[in-house]
């Protein structure tokens, strides 16, 4: 099982986090430009890919959605659509960072929808970060508003994570196993939060429900798993995190 990391704030102090990582992994790095994106150095021997996580203004509404600016999203991926580089698009509504967006934007609502689509289905290699759904009903819910993809070639991220919503494992467990039998083996999986994100309020998870996470994701054979986010490592979790790591075993 691969085990990955996000950085919302890939600043030298929380880069330096990698320190931690002794084993092979990739990091989804979030950037304001494609630019931004390229001068970002990670220092480490184990970090064998980086993925763009682009990211707009707050006034923009920040992540991607029907509801985002449609000239800001329109900017952000055509920056990238003729480039062989792998992208993360984090599909969540602007609630937190500009609820206005859902006026302004909502007569826009169906063109952006479908350029965000669009834009999933034909890029050579996209991630697309998205709500865990907690039934059929609401899963349906999120593709009608843009905040799900059901393309045969991308990589949908389904965010659990336990120390915001802790579901149950049993929960976990057949939702995750729904999930697999949608996407197969491109599903991958986003727990955490290590330390907060661009809300400030995001809990960090205990040791004890990372290796729970952890074990559930092992035993039914998730590919790939991502921790929220890098800058909140350290010993500890490094410890837990090398139990999953066959050289440590």
């Amino acid at each position: 099982m691969q085990i990955s990391f996000f950085e919302e704030f890939p600043t030298k102090d929380n880069l330096a986090k990698i320190k931690y990582i002794s084993f092979p992994t990739k990091v989804y790095l979030a950037a304001h430009s494609l630019k931004e994106f390229n001068e970002i150095i990670l220092s480490s021997k184990n970090v064998k890919e980086k993925i763009y996580w682009p990211l707009l203004s707050k006034e923009e509404g920040y992540w991607f959605s029907p509801f985002s600016k449609r000239r800001a999203v329109k900017r952000a991926l055509e920056e990238v659509q003729e480039k062989n580089i792998p992208v993360m698009i984090d599909a969540e509504l602007p609630t937190h960072q500009n609820p206005l967006l859902y006026f302004t934007e909502f007569p826009f609502f169906f063109r952006t929808r479908n350029y965000l689509r669009s834009f999933v289905s034909q890029h050579k290699k996209v991630y697309t970060a998205e709500y865990f759904p907690s039934s059929k009903c609401a899963e349906r819910i999120l593709y009608f508003f843009g905040l799900g993809f059901t393309t045969k070639s991308h990589y949908p991220i389904k965010m659990i994570y336990s120390s915001m919503h802790n579901f149950g494992q049993d929960a976990m467990r057949r939702q995750i196993q729904q999930a697999q039998k949608q996407f197969g083996k491109r599903l991958r999986i986003g727990l955490g939060t290590l330390t907060h994100g661009i809300l400030g309020t995001e809990p960090s998870i205990s040791l004890e429900m990372l290796e729970r996470d952890l074990r559930i994701c092992k035993e039914l054979g998730v590919e790939e798993v991502i921790l929220f986010r890098l800058g909140g490592m350290n010993k500890k979790y490094q410890k837990v995190l090398e139990k999953f790591i066959p050289k440590f075993v």
